[in-house]
């Protein structure tokens, strides 16, 4: 670590604090004093920080190149989209208001007067010039097609379209415009999410690498990113052109990158941090007991799912009978029980029992089904052109973590114990990590997928094709693809979740994704720490955070 942020923060207030020592008169006011216009004392407000941690560096703090929960944690918390999502319900925000055309296809929104950190207008143009970066396939971003719903944003996406074509349309400086394919009911919680997030245009056509440094760094959100010491800290600052300022209560934000999940509870049972949970760190699995027998620990409901993607592209794990045999050899009950200790659920299907419509029966297999699994494996064997289980070697790889650790090697004992086959247990650096499955580099990875909407569709979507820049196992399947297609023209909201549901029974049938748990939400915090709280997609709004103490 180059510096540690607690001796910057402090170093910076004491030079504040000589600079104040003396006003004008040469008199010496208290640093809780300001004076007045009319010469005049007031008591300051006291400066409230919150200090907060993750796991790791943030892969990317560019709102339409981010694909991960800790870059987005902090990304939602210095930008602000057109509208943001409160308890799971769209407010407006960054517009001050919108209308929906009779036919549900075209949406305006009128912008408020906001400004970016710097002190410019932010614009209509901002927020096009943002939309199409994502679009434009040059940049790559793995969530593009999150913007899809909009009129030509496919087609230009996938270069069978040309940019003019896509619907979006800047009417003035605070009008603009958007048209859909079709109608979406769920459109507004899709531009709460931060692809949809607006950048300072003038910025990043100054300088492409806007978003890898602290220093020249411009947002809109409530806070501002004032340092970021990278594999180190990063400090976020209230930010006082925002246009509600008036309702934010901390001035100043610490985040510390610590990797260690016991070093993480301890730092919190020493109160060096006020939060712990829901990707700002994570609840040592040792500490679960504990923490629920003090009565602190807290379990929310989180709209996800934990699993293990296969890379069908593999010439093992290409085999449908081989994926099936691992997926029902996982004894989930007595994992969940003995290791993970969070409430979590038993999935077996990808859609959460929590989405509406889903989750209804008793799911696409049974859990730890060994018998199952051992027929499966026998036929997967043969058709690989081998004798025995003992001759199959597989890696299964995760991102370096306790909890993480702790799963695979009951899942790597499973599987040797009762399939008969070798384990070899593969782990690496967030970043690091998240390159190998992108590049599909694995046999099979460790991911968590968190709804980004409150629809079945943003976990059935990522896998519409080979190409979808979030699917990473190399699977598609046409009669899939052609389901998905087909949900989004149905506007009967029975007919469109009968054929959501005709597309995951054709996923938990080839299974290129091995559901393990459905998510749970743990965390702590300290009592002086008020309105922290994660929703159920584990959004946490520092906006509203307040310290009493």
């Amino acid at each position: 670590m180059k510096w540690n942020k607690f001796l910057l923060l402090f170093m910076a207030l004491t030079f504040a604090a000589i600079l104040a020592a003396c006003n004008s008169d040469g008199e010496e006011t208290t640093d809780k004093e300001k004076e007045t216009d009319d010469g005049t004392t007031t008591e300051a407000p006291a400066e409230k920080e919150l200090n907060l941690l993750v796991a790791s560096e943030p892969p990317s703090l560019h709102p339409q190149l981010a694909t991960d929960t800790t870059s987005g944690l902090i990304l939602q918390n210095i930008f602000e989209g057109l509208v943001t999502l409160v308890d799971g319900e769209p407010e407006l925000t960054g517009a001050e208001d919108f209308k929906v055309s009779d036919d549900l296809l075209t949406y305006t929104f009128t912008l408020r007067d906001a400004k970016w950190s710097n002190g410019d207008p932010v614009t209509a143009e901002d927020y096009a010039y943002a939309w199409m970066f994502a679009l434009n396939p040059e940049n790559a971003s793995e969530y593009a097609s999150i913007l899809y719903p909009i009129k030509g944003a496919e087609a230009y996406n996938l270069e069978q379209g040309a940019a003019e074509d896509v619907g979006i349309s800047v009417i003035d400086p605070k009008t603009i415009e958007v048209t859909l394919e079709a109608p979406t009911p769920y459109f507004l919680e899709l531009v709460a999410f931060k692809t949809y997030y607006p950048i300072h245009k003038a910025t990043a056509e100054a300088n492409s690498k806007w978003y890898t440094e602290a220093e020249g760094y411009v947002s809109n959100g409530a806070f501002t990113l004032a340092d970021w010491q990278h594999s180190g800290s990063m400090m976020l600052k209230k930010n006082e052109q925002y246009w509600d300022a008036a309702t934010v209560k901390l001035s100043a934000v610490n985040i510390e990158m610590v990797e260690s999940e016991v070093t993480q509870i301890t730092k919190f049972d020493s109160g060096e941090i006020d939060f712990l949970g829901t990707s700002f760190g994570a609840i040592s699995l040792d500490a679960i007991e504990r923490l629920k027998s003090e009565g602190t620990l807290q379990i929310a409901d989180y709209t996800g799912v934990y699993m293990y993607k296969f890379n069908t592209t593999d010439k093992v794990m290409s085999n449908a009978n081989i994926r099936k045999a691992l997926t029902l050899a996982i004894d989930r009950t007595n994992l969940l029980k003995n290791i993970t200790k969070g409430e979590q659920v038993p999935a077996l299907g990808l859609v959460p029992n929590s989405v509406e419509g889903f989750g209804d029966d008793a799911g696409y297999y049974k859990d730890n089904d060994i018998e199952g699994a051992k027929a499966a494996l026998a036929e997967g064997l043969k058709e690989l052109g081998l004798s025995d289980p003992s001759e199959l070697e597989i890696t299964l790889s995760f991102n370096t973590s306790e909890a993480h650790s702790a799963i695979a090697q009951f899942i790597q004992e499973g599987w040797s114990k009762n399939l008969g086959i070798q384990v070899k247990l593969d782990n690496a650096e967030w970043q690091v990590y998240l390159d190998k499955l992108s590049n599909l580099d694995y046999q099979i990875g460790r991911l968590g997928w968190i709804a980004d909407y409150n629809d079945s569709y943003t976990f059935l979507e990522q896998y519409d094709s080979a190409q979808n820049g979030n699917n990473d196992t190399g699977w598609e399947n046409p009669e899939y693809t052609k389901l998905l297609t087909q949900s989004k023209t149905e506007t009967d909201p029975a007919k469109r979740l009968e054929l959501l549901l005709q597309a995951e029974e054709i996923f938990m049938a080839e299974l290129p994704v091995a559901p393990i748990y459905y998510y749970t939400n743990l965390y702590v915090k300290q009592d002086y720490v008020q309105n922290m709280k994660p929703d159920a997609l584990g959004n946490i709004n520092l906006k509203y955070v307040d310290i009493t103490k």
